[in-house]
């Protein structure tokens, strides 16, 4: 009985790995404050039983989505210190399982969003999986070095469902918001990347770093996040107040700072700490989306 248990436990922890619960947070808070932020701006007032819904089907999507990665990349996990202690290269569970386990959770997210949200924001809950799964891990990450910039999409697609969940609908300001995940992807993924550059060439995979090196791709980011920055400031044209500008001018003037740093200092340690300043971004700014819907203060 004993053994039973402790194999019950073993399978549950090796689920939660596979599902990748701080994406799964950074996702579920993206789509959260975004259907906060659209029934304030666009209405109709929310019914709070809608949060508990993103919550629950954004959850589900996000793991499902992660699981399939984990499944897909079972030949290269091995081969990089960083996964090779995963659940699957590591024999703690098997790939079927983890298959199993991906399409079902998936397939119920989205189902899930349809019934208890509606078919707009199911829509972009299916979005997200296809983007991840499919564009992502399947087709582009082994194959083209733009992967993660394209891949970026699945992250959009939370903040999407989550302002289609509150309105029925996508107007300007919702695929903005949402697009700023797109945008703030590339920054903050290939400082990752600069970090891993070893064990993504040893695994072959043709991230940023691996194809053009450190210092090209240090440029590449410092750009991004020169881009980054005047568009989280503009979407204060279109909606956006006083409190969200100030914090987009606060934590992006942060990322500035570091990823100019980094083109200074182009080597896996300063990168990773550029990646913990880049991180929380996604976070922060979202939070101060929805503080700005709750208290908006014109800019103009």
């Amino acid at each position: 009985m004993a053994l039973k248990d402790e194999t019950v436990r073993l399978g549950f922890k090796e689920i939660v790995e596979v599902s990748k619960p701080r994406i799964i947070v950074l996702l579920v808070i993206t789509a959260v404050t975004s259907m906060y932020a659209g029934s304030k701006f666009v209405g109709p007032e929310l019914d709070y039983l809608s949060l508990l819904h993103i919550i629950v089907a954004g959850a589900l999507a996000s793991a499902g989505s992660s699981a399939l990665n984990h499944y897909y990349d079972r030949d290269i996990d091995p081969k990089m210190t960083r996964t090779s202690k995963r659940p699957i290269p590591s024999g703690r569970i098997t790939a079927s399982k983890v298959l199993i386990y991906g399409l079902a959770v998936s397939c119920v997210s989205v189902v899930y969003g349809f019934f208890t949200l509606n078919p707009i924001a199911a829509g972009f809950i299916a979005l997200g999986i296809f983007s991840y799964v499919i564009i992502y891990t399947v087709w582009l990450k082994r194959l083209n070095s733009s992967n993660i910039v394209i891949g970026g999409i699945a992250g959009s697609a939370a903040a999407w469902a989550g302002w289609a969940g509150a309105t029925g609908s996508l107007d300007l300001l919702g695929f903005l918001i949402g697009f700023l995940v797109f945008v703030w992807t590339p920054s903050h993924f290939w400082c990752l990347a600069m970090k891993m550059k070893n064990e993504y060439a040893q695994a072959e995979v043709p991230m940023l770093p691996v194809i053009i090196g450190m210092q090209k791709t240090s440029k590449f980011i410092l750009v991004n996040t020169l881009i980054l920055l005047p568009y989280s400031l503009m979407m204060s044209a279109f909606g956006l107040g006083l409190i969200y500008f100030l914090i987009a001018i606060a934590s992006g003037g942060l990322m500035l700072a570091y990823h100019f740093k980094l083109t200074k200092n182009p080597t896996s340690e300063f990168a990773w700490n550029a990646y913990k300043v880049t991180a929380p971004y996604l976070t922060i700014i979202f939070v101060a989306i929805a503080l700005d819907a709750a208290i908006n203060i014109p800019l103009f």
